[in-house]
């Protein structure tokens, strides 16, 4: 099936949600598998829930164990063991055993379509159960090599083509990464990362193989991951989709906004003590979103810098006070330079060099708090075992708003 296909079917189910089901009946049986897997997951449920079991049963026929097994994971209990009952003996088999474990963990993403063979066996036996695992279930397994039970590398197949039948396959074993069942998606991740791979084989805790992770599935959890930081950046839900109706969108947002509101009313209250100074030159109204946004939009990137650094593992306790300095110092010198472009600009447009001079002083506060904030707040959200993402831009442009105002109109109230 075409990828223009199956995207016009997935905008199709997303755009008539009055409709979804009839459209989803309209699919070729054949087809409906693909399109399900490339819904979101709520999007997913609210199919899955209405159709009948027999017809859940016909779309998993299609899937492989490890995709059957992340679908069958949306259903309650239940549901799922009822469903498992229906499916044909040899995939029920395997999703079973996927089932037992944890979809968080690498057990959790692991495939079974592979096959084990001892190193010193010839290229004409493992044809011969490449055939059989084929004939069975209509792939070509990942060849992995043995000795004694334990993994020493991997046969990649094009072998199958330039050796004879009766070579021996060790000479054509390459390395292959592995890692325990029970390591989560973060370290499967690392991983993939440290070792570039095409797979990485599942062990259990005596050593022995349990299955493989394809690089796609490692891709897709990148990109999740990705996916989910972004929306804690901007205060949505991981699960709210671009589809939704407004209703659904004010569901997963007004929480944030009300948290927003209150930081808000924080700053308001810090103005609300320099009134008189205001009130004395009102000038100083048109320059206070200058210093809030600029320190604002210098946290924000500070916090992106320091979120990446954090995933990627660059951030530890014994270079955190060199990368404060580093942002802090960062933060005084953009301070000076658009402070200084700010001191000229209203020097010339409002005729008052000591507005632009205080100006420039708040800037250069303002960035310099922006850079401490920015880098301190993800520190202490990751100290305390939280997503370093979370909520993480609200507290930091309060800082900078509150922090701001405050150096801006209390100067302002010292020197005019």
């Amino acid at each position: 099936m075409k990828a223009k296909t199956i995207n016009s079917w997935v905008e199709n189910l997303a755009n008539n949600p009055n409709k979804r089901i009839e459209i989803f009946k309209q699919i070729p049986n054949n087809q409906q598998s693909t399109v399900i897997l490339k819904l979101s997951r709520r999007l997913k449920k609210s199919i899955l829930d209405k159709l009948k079991d027999e017809e859940v049963v016909k779309i998993i026929d299609y899937l492989d164990p490890d995709e059957a097994t992340d679908i069958l994971q949306l259903f309650k209990n239940r549901k799922r063991k009822k469903l498992l009952k229906k499916l044909k003996h040899d995939l029920r088999e395997k999703v079973e055993f996927l089932l037992k474990f944890n979809p968080n963990t690498a057990a959790g993403l692991m495939n079974l379509d592979y096959i084990q063979i001892d190193k010193d066996a010839t290229f004409e036996e493992l044809a011969r159960i490449i055939k059989k695992h084929e004939k069975r279930t209509g792939k070509i397994p990942a060849i992995l090599a043995v000795a004694d039970g334990l993994l020493i590398g991997e046969v990649p197949t094009y072998n199958l083509a330039l050796a004879s039948k009766k070579e021996k396959i060790e000479k054509y074993i390459k390395r292959v990464p592995h890692i325990k069942y029970s390591e989560n998606q973060d370290q499967v991740v690392d991983v993939f990362k440290k070792h570039p791979h095409n797979k990485i084989v599942v062990l259990d805790d005596d050593e022995s193989i349990m299955g493989i992770i394809y690089s796609d599935d490692i891709i897709r959890i990148i990109e999740k991951k990705s996916l989910n930081s972004l929306a804690d950046f901007a205060g949505v839900s991981k699960e709210e989709d671009v589809l939704d109706n407004a209703l659904v969108k004010v569901k997963n947002r007004y929480k944030w906004l009300i948290l927003n509101l209150a930081t808000a009313f924080l700053a308001a209250s810090v103005v609300g003590i320099f009134e008189d100074t205001i009130s004395g030159l009102v000038l100083l109204a048109a320059y206070m979103p200058v210093v809030a946004g600029m320190g604002g939009n210098a946290g924000t990137q500070t916090l992106a810098v320091m979120v990446r650094g954090i995933a990627l593992k660059e951030i530890n306790m014994e270079n955190a006070r060199k990368i404060l300095f580093n942002e802090i110092s960062a933060g005084i010198i953009n301070g000076f330079i658009t402070g200084l472009i700010v001191a000229i600009v209203a020097s010339l447009w409002n005729k008052n060099p000591l507005l632009g001079l205080l100006t420039g002083v708040a800037l250069v506060a303002n960035l310099a708090i922006a850079g401490f904030f920015g880098t301190i707040v993800p520190l202490i959200m990751k100290r305390l075992g939280k997503d370093p993402a979370t909520s993480a831009t609200i507290f930091i442009t309060t800082a900078t708003d509150v922090c701001g105002f405050f150096v801006f109109l209390g100067l302002a109230s010292l020197i005019l």
